[in-house]
C-alpha cells in the first residue's frame, strides 16, 4: 500500500515528508484551491531536490500546455487531472507522462463505477476515488462510502480519498479491493490549511507499514 500526502506548500515539508518514506507528494495547481502553490513554492528548488518520492501535480480542467509547463519547471513525476478532463483530453496527457485520473463519488453512489472509469480505462494509469460536494474538485474532509467500491471491479490500480487522516487506520486496515493501491490524505493530516501535521503523518505511515 502506497501513500500520497496532498496539499503540501512548503519546501521543508517536502524535504521531511521524504526522508519519511512518502511514496508521493502532490502540489496543487489550481488557483481556486486554499493550496495552490503559487507564491509558496519556487519551480527551481523543487525540482532540484533529490528525492525519492515522486511529484504529483494536481491541475483541475487546465491547459495542456500549461500542464506540460509546470511539469518541466518543477520536474513533476505524475500528473493528477483532477477536473472535469475528457478521455481524450487524459490520452494526449498520458503519451507524455504518468496520469491519476479523478472520479468524485457521491456518498451513496448509484452510479455504476466501472461504467463510469470505462472511458478512461486505455488513458490513464491510475485512478483516485475522491468525496464528490457540489461545486468543490476535492480537499472536502469527507469521506464516502468504501463499501461502493467493493461492488465495483475496477481494473486499474487506484488511490482511496476523501476525510481520511490517522483516526482512520484501522478501518483502512480491513478495506480490502485487489486493486487498491494507495491512499491519499490532506485536510485531515494539517495543523492548519497547507501545513502538514508531519508527527501525524509519520505515526499513520508506520500503523499501516506503507512501502
Amino acid at each position: 500500500m502506497k501513500l500520497k500526502v496532498c496539499g503540501i506548500t512548503q519546501l521543508e515539508q517536502l524535504i521531511q515528508l521524504d526522508s519519511l518514506g512518502i511514496n508521493y507528494g502532490g502540489l496543487i495547481f489550481y488557483d481556486q484551491s486554499l493550496r495552490w502553490i503559487d507564491n509558496k513554492l519556487k519551480a527551481g528548488e523543487v525540482k532540484s531536490l533529490p528525492l525519492t518520492m515522486e511529484k504529483v501535480g494536481v491541475f483541475v480542467n487546465a491547459e495542456e500546455s500549461y500542464i506540460m509547463e509546470q511539469v518541466e519547471n518543477f520536474g513533476l513525476d505524475l500528473v493528477q487531472l483532477h477536473g472535469d478532463e475528457t478521455p481524450g483530453f487524459c490520452n494526449q496527457i498520458s503519451s507524455k507522462v504518468t496520469v491519476i485520473k479523478v472520479f468524485r463519488i457521491t456518498q451513496t453512489n448509484e452510479q455504476n463505477i466501472d461504467w463510469m472509469v470505462k472511458p478512461y480505462e486505455e488513458y490513464c494509469d491510475y485512478y483516485l476515488f475522491d468525496t464528490n460536494r457540489k461545486n468543490s474538485y476535492g480537499g472536502t474532509g469527507e469521506k464516502f462510502d468504501w463499501k461502493i467500491l467493493n461492488e465495483n471491479k475496477i481494473n486499474k490500480p487506484f488511490f482511496l480519498s476523501g476525510g481520511i487522516g490517522l483516526g482512520d487506520v484501522e478501518k483502512l486496515k480491513t478495506f480490502e479491493h485487489p486493486f487498491f493501491y494507495g491512499v491519499d490524505v490532506n485536510s485531515r493530516v494539517e495543523i492548519t490549511v497547507g501545513i502538514k501535521d508531519i508527527k501525524s503523518i509519520h505515526e499513520m505511515s508506520d500503523q499501516l507499514l506503507f512501502k
